[in-house]
């Protein structure tokens, strides 16, 4: 007799056909029970599979926009997403261990330090450039600022400096300035003893035209104490000597002129008089020191005498 294989005789065994598939019912993946019962959930609203997919992408998507549209919280997203990348990211090296700031004298250096507000250890990704940058810029001593991220570990501050023009003196308050009359703060005036002085109401803003017209003439500047605004309108120069050069409201460099080739000539500021009044136009007066005042309108030396 045969040998069997439960019921199955070995020499006529035949392999079994596969049953064949419903048209209306899907296979079975080979992910086991849990995609089958997705797909029988899928199967039951009466939707493939593939847009089921979308519309519950949409319906998420739509949950997060109307969970976020109150508050700030869009905002606070991101900021706590990019906290939480910083603080990762600073595990791995990427902290702030070296600042250099370019540009800067030492004595501005200290301040625009100051104000940038950094410090060492911090992670470097979560520095805020643009704020940085508007904190350095309320600075005196900056005229620009730029700042750079250098990754693992460097921040770099570039600094364009303003250029101290004077000092000025003003109802007994002094500052340093700037080319364009604005004061800087940060600024010691009795470290900058060779800047000129200029002194009164809005000197400030009228003295890079006359600190042009004047230091064009070495002669009188090394004799030069202090520039002076009188009335608002016009300029006296105070000599070291205690002598006073007045200058006219209108055309004080033709007034500067006419100093110079008197100067020339007679070496006038010398001579050590108490006043050189160039106010009216061609004419030059003095007074020597010691002498009464003259009568108004009447010059002691003329030009040419």
């Amino acid at each position: 007799m045969p040998a069997t294989l439960r019921g199955v005789r070995r020499g006529n065994a035949k392999p079994r056909a596969k049953a064949p598939t419903s048209p209306g019912k899907p296979r079975a993946s080979a992910k086991g029970p849990q995609a089958a019962a997705k797909l029988r959930a899928v199967r039951v609203v009466g939707l493939p599979p593939k847009f089921a997919l979308i519309a519950a992408g949409l319906v998420f998507g739509v949950g997060v926009a109307v969970t976020l549209a109150t508050g700030n919280r869009a905002q606070a997203l991101v900021d706590n997403t990019q906290t939480a990348v910083a603080g990762q990211s600073a595990g791995l090296g990427f902290r702030v261990r070296k600042i250099h700031v370019q540009g800067a004298s030492p004595m501005a250096e200290r301040a625009v330090l100051a104000a940038a507000g950094l410090r060492i250890g911090q992670p470097i990704l979560d520095v805020d450039l643009d704020g940085v940058r508007r904190s350095v810029e309320s600075v005196g001593w900056v005229k620009e600022v730029q700042i750079v991220r250098l990754l693992p570990d460097t921040l770099v501050v570039a600094v364009r400096e303003r250029e101290t023009m004077a000092v000025w003196q003003n109802r007994g308050r002094t500052w340093v300035i700037d080319a364009n009359g604005r004061p800087i703060p940060e600024a010691d005036p009795g470290r900058f003893p060779e800047l000129p002085l200029i002194v009164g109401e809005g000197a400030n803003d009228g003295a890079a035209q006359i600190l042009q017209a004047v230091q064009s003439r070495p002669r009188l500047v090394e004799r030069l104490e202090a520039i002076v605004r009188v009335d608002g309108r016009r300029w006296d120069l105070r000599l070291k000597d205690g002598g006073l050069v007045q200058l006219p409201a209108v055309e004080e460099e033709s007034a500067l002129i006419q100093l110079d080739q008197l100067d020339q000539r007679q070496r006038i500021l010398e001579l050590g008089f108490e006043r050189i009044d160039l106010r009216e136009p061609g004419i030059i007066a003095v007074r020597p020191r010691g002498t009464p005042p003259p009568t108004p309108g009447e010059p002691l030396v003329s030009d040419g005498a």
